[in-house]
Order: C-alpha cells, then structure tokens, then sequence
C-alpha cells in the first residue's frame, strides 16, 4: 500500500467502522467497545503517520495523539462502572480523562499554528473568539452554569465541559484565521470542528432533553477517524508557508468572517429573552467593549505594518540590490542635503577591465567582483558616504576639508589586491576623479570628468581642473564632428613603408589614417582616436580604413608587379577587438577586395589583449584566416613575454622607446639584442619602429634586425615610394 494513499484508505475504513457501529445494538457492550476500538486504532494511527513521515515538530502529532488516547481511557473507565460495578456515578474519574482530553488537543493545535505569525493574526483569533464565544456563553454555557445542581462539585464539572469547548472553539479560530495551512492542517481543522459540534450537541440534547445523546456518536467517531487521517496524510510533514495569502477570495472571506463575529454582540440583542437576563447584559456589554478594543488594536497594527512595508520600499528604492550600497538616487539626495553644510568633496571611481571580467567569466563572477570591491571600498574610506551609481561605476562622498589625495591613494592600494571571484584571481584596477564645488550636480560631474580623464592618460588617479573641461569640451565636439567627417570622406589613409635590410627593399607598408578637417586643417590621430575610441565610432572607421587599405594593396599590386609591397598592417582597436563577429567582417572585407588573407597583418597593442576574453578569441579566428597577428609596441606593456604564451603572434613590434639609443652603448642596446634573441628563439618576425637615422638602422641591423621602419626609410604618405632605399649615413 502506497503510503501517499494510506489516509484514503484510513477514512475508507473508518466510515465503514462507524457504518458497522450503528448497526450493532445500541448501548450494549460490544457496541461500546467497537466504539472504543475505533478511538484506541486512531490514537496508533496519528504515531504510525509520525513514524511514516517524519515531520520536523512530531510534539504537535503526540499531543495530539495522548488527547485521543485520554478520551478512550475516559470511555473504558465509565464503561468499568457501568459494566463491571453496575453504577452510573456523576461526577467520576472518567470525567477526569475526557475533561484532560481538550488541553491535550489544544496544547497540539497550538503548537502547529504558533510558528504562523503574521500581522493581526492573533488580534483576528482573539475577534473571533469573542463573538462566537459570546454565543457560546448565551446559548450553551450560561444554562449549564445556571442548572441548579447538588453539589458543588457537580456545577464544577458540569461547567468545565462547555468551558474545554469554548478552549478548542479559541483554537479553531485562530486555526482558521492562520494562512499557509497544509491539506493535513484542514483536516486537524475538521477534526476539531466535528468534536465541538458533536459536544455542542451533546450538551444541548442532554440539557434541554432525557436523552442520553447517542444520536451524536458518529460525529465524535468522525471526528477520531480525521484525527488520524490528518496525521496519516503525507502533508503533515510539510511545513506551512508562513504568510502565504491564499488568493482574493481566501482574503473576503476573511473579512466577511470578522465582520460577522464583530456583529455578533449587538445581533444578540434583537433575539427574544436574550436582553432580559443581567448576567446576559452584561457578557453583552463586556464582548462589545473587547472586540471595540480588539478592531483598534488591529488597525494600529495594519497602520504599522503599512508604515514599516513603506519604510522597506523605501530602503530598497534608496540601495543597490547587489551591493547593498547607496544608490545614485541616495547619494544625490545625500549631497544636495550635504551642499547645505559647506563645500562637497567628491570621488568618482570606475573599474578598469572590468567588462572582461563579465565578457569572459560571465556576470556571475562579475557580481561577486563587485560585491567584494564595494566592501573594499567602503573599508578603504572609514566616515565617508559610498554609492554604486550603476555598472562598475562607484562614488564618494568625503567629510571634512582637504583634497581627498589620501583617500584616492588608499583606494588605488586596496584595490591592487587580486580579487577571488569564481575560482579565479582577478585584478581589477581603478580610475579615479576628485572634485569640489558647492552645487551638487556640479561636483558629481567635475569627479566624472576627471576619473574618464585618469583613464584616458592611464594615471590613477586625477583631479579636477578647469582644463578638463575644456579638454571634455573638445573631445565632445570631436566627437560630433568624426561622424560627418566619415560620411563626408574627410578621413584619408596614409602608408609608412617596412624595410628589409639589407637589400632596402619595401616588403611591407603600415596603414595610418589622417584627418582632414575643413575648418582647422590637418587634425593629429593622438586627438581624435582617444576620442573615437570612448564614443564607439572606432569600429566604423576601422572598417573603413581595413576596406580602403586592402583595396590600395590590390591596386598596387596589380599596376606594380614585384615592386608592389608584399603585406599591408592595418592597426585595430580594442574595441573592433571585443565585437564578436569582428573576424568575420575581416573575412568579408578580404572576400570582396580580393587581397588573399596571407597579405594582411593586423596590428593589436598590448593593452587591447591584456584582459584576455574575446579580444583574444578574435585574433584567433583571424589566424585560422590565415591573417598574420602583429603585437605593437612591444616590451612597453603590462606583461609582454607572458602575452606570447597565449595570445597568436607572428610578429613583434619593438617600441620606439628602444630604438632611441641604440646605437648607445647600455641597456637599450642590449634590451633591443634581447628582444630579437627572443623573435629569432619563438620564431617570430622582429620589426624596429621608430628609426629615424642611419646610425640606428646599421646598428640594429648589427644586432640581427632584417625589419625596419621609421621616417629614416619614409614618412607616411598616400602614394610612397616603393623603390629601393640606398644606405647612406645621415651626415
């Protein structure tokens, strides 16, 4: 038997029990002991489905369980009078085990439905139960305690039965108005509720009749059978959701109960010989009073509970979910509150990189790179107000007077650390601006300005200065500008030739690109690249200029046989770099100008690669392209000999820096001897930048250099001048 079914069954058999009860002859003996065989089997039951589903508070179960275990005693103790000692005594011990059934059963619904608190619930309990139980008394327990008795005893005991009733009618209640109840809970509630119609009933037949209340037998044999039926079904085991509404209409009707338990007092007053009894009057009175009090307390408690929900929204809408930081909307309210004060000191920090992180790792990784960078953050500045503005951008506020140097620094320090993050140790830099002035929009913006300047020059932090915003002034009208001027064709690409020593010939020609502005002439790259790198427009003129560079390369080829150049360089960016589908548009670029793939280097910085992720993915689509992989500047970035490891190079261009003063004895000469030891070791292409003497071209030719260029072999022109160089010193 399948024990998610064992409850059905049980409910099964016990309605056939108490259909066989009734059919035996009622008040003999065997009836009275089928009667308390099916209370004993109903007890076991409630430990059988403890031991079957093993909920986490069994106490509930066996309290439960000794209530219905106290009941039989009672039966088997007055049917041991009746039967073996022949008399019918009133009171008896027996009353004793069915009076100590009721707490038994109310101490296990009470502590099933005592980890269910939520607001008004027991205000609500407490409603309930006084209207009904006003009814209880009017109707069922004043009569019982108005019966004249013979003893004192007897009126004790006579009393206490309505009174256990009015105990499991307050259970019932509060039973009925928690929320998040299981199918087993209804089915305690059932049990219960059938065991106080049944005593209900029992007291009115008897009180009002000779009758010895058999006619309710079945409801107390029900109410055993659903005792056990709850304990058996496999929700027992479950615990409730505390809290959880059960719909629109579970709420109305929830309301519509308490109205009508709150009408009850003054509805009392309109039935016949109700008012006419004092005592009545006066638990009229006294319920009225209480459920007065009761309906206030209640709406104190919701106007708290929308109060406290309000101040939670509040403090959501106020901090970032993620960090639990300040948010922008805080921090702007924080600073206009602090102008009011004196002059505002402002920190503006981004993370450098930090979209690798995510590209590569995915955001997962990246949120816990940001949650553990906030705390560094606001460990780093003790006293001062931090916010996550949004992305990887966070913000300061300083107390106090000075330039914030110190903070920044510490800032810088902190953040230097690796950061574990998903399995990997991560560095993740920062920029940083600083800022003072008077109006908060103002200093926030100043702080910006100078932390996208500080990321710009590469320092690590920077202050603000009325410069910056002349230079953000020019970058943003540039910025406007390099749109029309690609579409205008004010943009022309220009050609620096590659020299192979030492027969001079040109085998190769780097792509540069120059503006021609209308208005104010020649414009140099170092000024409007930065600035189409931040604002996106890079990634179209690098198109154009890889289109234009592999259509002259075509050309030449074809109008100049041998003497045409063998490959063309073209630079590209980070960001071309972190474009997916970037290979692809080299391949369709290579396809419609029909330059084979063999033909063309691209160039890529140190910087571009560093952080790994789709940068280097990318390069290595272009290889499988066959496209040659140049890494430029080299030796002057952050780890240039690990790079080789593994990004796909074929050749390495050696920085100016080094070609300076290489003809002087030192260590510029022999880092330039050991970066072509380490091309010739890896098999890679050197090529020197930057020679602009013939001193420097034989001396690197001396160190083994077959690849030069620099002005000393031509300048960047549209149409250069492919014949052989004659090698002749500078004088």
């Amino acid at each position: 038997m399948r024990r998610e079914k064992l409850w059905c069954w049980w409910v099964a058999a016990g309605v056939a029990a108490i259909a066989g009860f009734h059919l035996l002859p009622s008040g003999g003996l065997a009836a009275n002991l089928f009667y308390n065989g099916i209370g004993l089997f109903s007890a076991l039951a409630i430990l059988l489905g403890v031991r079957l589903h093993r909920p986490r508070r069994p106490a509930v179960w066996y309290w439960l369980s000794a209530g219905q275990a106290a009941s039989v005693a009672g039966d088997l103790v007055w049917e041991y009078y009746q039967y073996i000692l022949h008399q019918a005594p009133y009171p008896s011990v027996a009353d004793v085990f069915y009076l100590g059934s009721y707490p038994l059963l109310a101490v296990g619904l009470w502590l099933l439905v005592r980890g269910r608190r939520r607001g008004g619930a027991l205000v609500s309990a407490a409603m309930a139960g006084t209207g009904l139980g006003l009814v209880f008394w009017i109707f069922v327990l004043h009569p019982i305690a108005a019966e004249a008795s013979t003893s004192r005893l007897t009126w004790l005991i006579s009393t206490a039965y309505p009174a256990v009733d009015a105990l499991l009618l307050v259970m019932l209640v509060r039973l009925a108005t928690s929320r998040g109840g299981t199918t087993s809970t209804w089915i305690l509630g059932a049990a219960a509720m059938l065991l106080l119609v049944s005593d209900v009933g029992y007291s009115i037949i008897t009180l009002n009749s000779d009758d010895d209340g058999n006619q309710v037998s079945a409801g107390f044999l029900l109410a055993y059978v659903m005792w056990a039926a709850a304990a058996l079904h496999p929700s027992m085991a479950a615990e409730a959701a505390p809290g959880r509404s059960g719909g629109a209409r579970h709420d109305l009707a929830h309301r519509v109960f308490l109205t009508a338990c709150t009408l009850l007092p003054p509805v009392m007053l309109f039935i016949p010989d109700v008012g006419d009894n004092g005592v009545d009057r006066v638990a009229i009175g006294a319920g009225s009073a209480m459920l007065c009090l009761l309906a206030a307390s209640r709406v104190t408690g919701l106007v708290k509970q929308v109060q406290a929900k309000a101040g939670a929204l509040r403090e959501l809408a106020m901090h970032d979910d993620l960090t639990g930081l300040p948010n922008r909307r805080h921090f702007e309210q924080s600073l206009a509150r602090a102008a009011h004060t004196g002059r505002l000191r402002v920190v503006f920090l981004g993370l450098n990189g930090f979209k690798n992180v995510n590209d590569e790792l995915g955001r997962p990784v990246g949120d816990q790179v940001l949650v553990i960078v906030a705390a560094r953050i606001v460990a780093a500045a003790p006293g001062a107000l931090v916010a996550r503005l949004g992305g990887d951008e966070f913000a300061l506020l300083l107390p106090g007077d000075g330039s914030g140097t110190e903070v920044a620094e510490q800032l810088i320090a902190v953040l230097a650390a690796p950061v574990g993050a998903g399995g990997h140790e991560l560095l993740v830099g920062a920029s940083i601006g600083l800022a003072k002035a008077a109006e908060p929009v103002e200093a926030l913006r100043r702080a910006e300005t100078a932390m996208h300047m500080a990321k710009d020059t590469g320092e690590p932090y920077r202050h603000w200065s009325p410069t910056l915003d002349e230079r953000a002034g020019e970058h943003a009208r540039l910025g406007a500008e390099l749109q029309a001027a690609l579409h205008a064709g004010d943009f022309r690409v220009v050609y620096q030739p590659i020299v192979a020593v030492p027969e001079r010939r040109v085998v190769a020609v780097e792509a540069l690109v120059r503006w021609q502005h209308p208005q104010r002439g020649l414009i140099s790259p170092a000024q409007f690249i930065p600035v189409a790198e931040r604002n996106g427009l890079i990634v179209d003129l690098g198109a154009w200029i890889l289109r234009t560079a592999c259509e002259q390369l075509v050309t030449w080829r074809a109008e100049l046989g041998p003497d045409a150049p063998d490959r063309i360089s073209v630079n590209v960016s980070a960001r071309q770099l972190a474009r997916p589908r970037f290979a692809a548009t080299v391949a369709d670029i290579l396809t419609s100008t029909g330059l084979p793939a063999t033909r063309l280097t691209v160039e890529v910085t140190e910087t571009a690669v560093f952080g790994g992720g789709q940068a280097v993915t990318t390069l290595h689509e272009l290889r499988a392209l066959g496209v040659r992989i140049a890494l430029d500047d080299f030796g002057t970035g952050h780890s240039s000999l690990g790079l080789l490891h593994t990004v796909p190079v074929d050749v390495l261009k050696v920085d100016k820096s080094f070609v300076d003063r290489v003809t002087e004895a030192g260590r510029h000469a022999v880092i330039a001897r050991a970066l072509i030891q380490v091309s010739d070791g890896l098999g890679l292409t050197a090529v020197a930048e930057g020679v602009e003497t013939a001193e420097q071209a034989e001396a690197l030719e001396h160190l083994g250099y077959r690849l030069l260029q620099g002005y000393h072999f031509g300048r960047p022109a549209a149409a250069p001048d492919f014949r052989p160089r004659v090698h002749t010193l500078d004088a």
